[in-house]
């Protein structure tokens, strides 16, 4: 389903009715000046925050990771 655009001068008009929709699961994009601007959803679909340290132990480096590169890497391969 595409989202619904309004207006800014809409949005104000029909803000209750907009709200309702979006409960509905309608998504509703705001624009001013013909420029997107904010997207109207409703609370219990904001995406979750991110959890820091939750891949903890899931990443590994290499150990070579900050040994310097070789020369033919910055010069491009030439001699």
């Amino acid at each position: 389903m595409s989202p619904k655009i309004v207006t800014v001068e809409e949005a104000e008009a029909r803000l209750l009715e907009l709200i309702d929709l979006a409960e509905q699961g309608e998504s509703i994009i705001i624009t001013h000046e013909e420029q997107p601007k904010v997207k109207l959803v409703p609370i219990g679909q904001v995406p979750p925050r991110r959890v820091f340290g939750q891949n903890r132990g899931k990443i590994r480096m290499r150990p070579d990771f900050d040994d310097p590169l070789p020369n033919d890497f910055w010069l491009s391969g030439a001699p």
